[in-house]
C-alpha cells in the first residue's frame, strides 16, 4: 500500500486547497469561513451525510464503504483552527489576516483530510463507516471534546476506532514517528496571587515583600520536579508570568501573581502536581506573614496510543513511506484528540514535515509534499480496519 496513485495525481488541488486555507486563517470556534469551504469541497464529492455546526464550527462527512457486514465505524479527525501569530513567511499565500496565522499546520490536516474523502468517496473500498470528523478550537478551545458531547463517536453508529495525524519538522517529509502508551501531555495551568502588605522600598521591614515570597514559590516549584515526581514519569512545571501590582522603583507592591503551566505523562503526576503547587505556594506564603490564593485549572488530558490500535497504524504508515516509523519520545506538548483516546481504541501519529521552522513559529510553513503520504496514510487506515471479505 505505497502512495495512492489517485493522491498523487490529486496533490496540486488538494495543495490550492490547503494555500486556500493557508492564506485565510481563522481562530478557535470562530472558523465560519473555514467551515464554509470545507462544506463547500465536500460537497462537491459524493458524501453520503455532511453535517456542520457541531461542536459550533465543526463538520462531519459520513462516507459508507462499499459494503457493511461489519457494522464497524472508523473515524478520521483533521483540526481547522489557526494560532495567533503574526506570520513572517513571505509566501505568496501568507496569512490576509494580521496576527493569525496557520503555524501548526492545521490547515495541511484540514486538505489531506478533504483529500482522503474524495478518494474515499470515489472508490468505497471498504467494509463499513467512514466518519470524517473536521475539527474547530484544537488550539486551547478543546473542541473534540465539544464534537464528542455533540454525538460525533455515536450519532452515526458507534466508533470503533479512531485515528489521527499531526505534521512533524524534523522528520524526513512522508516518513512517519509514533509510539504506543503515552505520547503526549496532559496540560494543566495555575494562576497564583501573593498578597503581602505593601509600602516604601526603601523600609521593607515595614512592609510584607510579595515579589520575595513569590520569588521563593517560583524556586520551590521547581523541587515538584527535581524532589516529588518520579524522575521516570516526566513532569514540566514552567512559570511563565510575574507580575506586580506596582511598576514603581521605589514601591514594594502589595501583591503579586504568578502564572505558569505543568505538563504530565501520567494521571497520578498530574494530581500529584495539583497538589503540590497548592501546598507549595500557600505554605510559602503563610511562612513569611502573606497569603496566596491558588487556581488550579487542567485542560487537556494526556495522549495515550493503544497498543493494537498504534500497531496498526504502523504498518499503513510503513506501507505508505516505505521505511520504517522512527522511533520517537513522548512530547510535552498538548493535543485534545485525548479525548477521542479517552472514549475508544486508536492512535495519533506524527508525519515528516521535512526541514522546517517548527511548528508555533511565524516562519513555519506546511510542506505541500507531503500531502499524497498523509492522505493515503488517512485512507489507509479505513481500508485496512474495514476490510472488504
Amino acid at each position: 500500500m505505497p502512495v495512492k496513485n489517485r493522491l498523487a495525481e490529486l496533490q496540486p488541488e488538494i495543495a490550492a486547497w490547503r494555500q486556500h486555507l493557508h492564506e485565510n486563517p481563522e481562530l478557535q470556534y470562530e472558523l465560519y469561513k473555514t467551515s464554509a469551504f470545507v462544506e463547500a469541497r465536500l460537497r462537491e464529492m459524493e458524501i453520503d451525510e455532511i453535517i456542520s455546526g457541531v461542536g459550533k464550527t465543526g463538520i462531519v462527512a459520513v462516507i459508507k464503504g462499499r459494503t457493511n457486514t461489519s457494522g464497524r465505524v472508523v473515524l478520521l479527525r483533521a483540526d481547522m483552527d489557526a494560532l495567533p501569530i503574526l506570520e513572517d513567511t513571505g509566501l505568496a499565500y501568507q496569512s490576509k489576516t494580521p496576527g493569525v496565522m496557520h503555524a501548526c499546520g492545521h490547515d495541511g490536516h484540514t486538505a489531506m483530510l478533504l483529500g482522503a474523502a474524495k478518494y474515499l468517496s470515489e472508490t468505497r473500498n471498504f467494509d463499513g463507516t467512514a466518519v470524517l470528523m473536521f475539527q474547530p478550537a484544537e488550539e486551547g478551545g478543546a473542541g473534540a471534546k465539544a464534537m464528542i458531547d455533540e454525538g460525533v463517536l455515536t450519532r452515526w453508529g458507534k466508533v470503533s476506532e479512531a485515528y489521527g495525524l499531526h505534521n512533524w519538522p524534523g522528520i524526513p517529509t512522508g516518513q512517519f514517528a509514533v509510539k504506543s502508551g503515552p505520547l503526549m501531555a496532559a496540560t494543566n495551568t495555575f494562576r497564583i496571587v501573593v498578597k503581602g502588605r505593601g509600602g516604601h522600598a526603601a523600609k521593607p521591614h515595614d512592609t510584607i515583600d510579595p515579589t520575595v515570597i513569590g520569588a521563593q514559590i517560583v524556586l520551590a516549584l521547581q523541587t515538584i520536579a527535581s524532589r516529588v515526581n518520579d524522575p521516570l514519569k516526566s513532569i514540566v512545571v514552567s512559570v511563565t508570568s510575574f507580575q506586580t501590582s506596582s511598576e514603581a522603583y521605589n514601591v514594594i507592591p502589595q501583591q503579586v501573581e504568578l502564572r505558569g503551566t505543568v505538563r504530565t505523562l501520567y494521571k497520578e503526576s498530574r494530581q500529584l502536581a495539583g497538589e503540590r503547587v497548592k501546598a507549595i505556594a500557600e505554605g510559602t506564603a503563610l511562612a513569611n506573614g502573606a497569603v496566596a490564593e491558588v487556581e488550579w485549572i487542567e485542560g487537556y488530558p494526556g495522549v495515550v496510543n493503544h497498543e493494537a490500535e498504534t500497531g496498526y497504524a504502523i504498518k499503513v504508515a510503513e506501507q505508505v513511506s516505505g521505511v520504517p516509523v522512527h522511533p520517537i519520545l513522548p512530547t510535552m506538548g498538548g493535543e485534545d484528540f485525548a479525548y477521542l483516546l479517552e472514549e475508544v481504541p486508536g492512535a495519533y501519529i506524527f508525519m515528516g514535515n521535512g526541514d522546517t521552522a517548527g511548528v508555533h513559529h511565524p516562519a513555519y510553513n506546511f510542506d505541500d509534499t507531503a500531502i499524497p503520504f498523509g492522505s493515503s496514510w488517512l485512507v489507509g487506515m479505513v481500508e485496512s480496519r474495514l476490510p472488504i471479505a
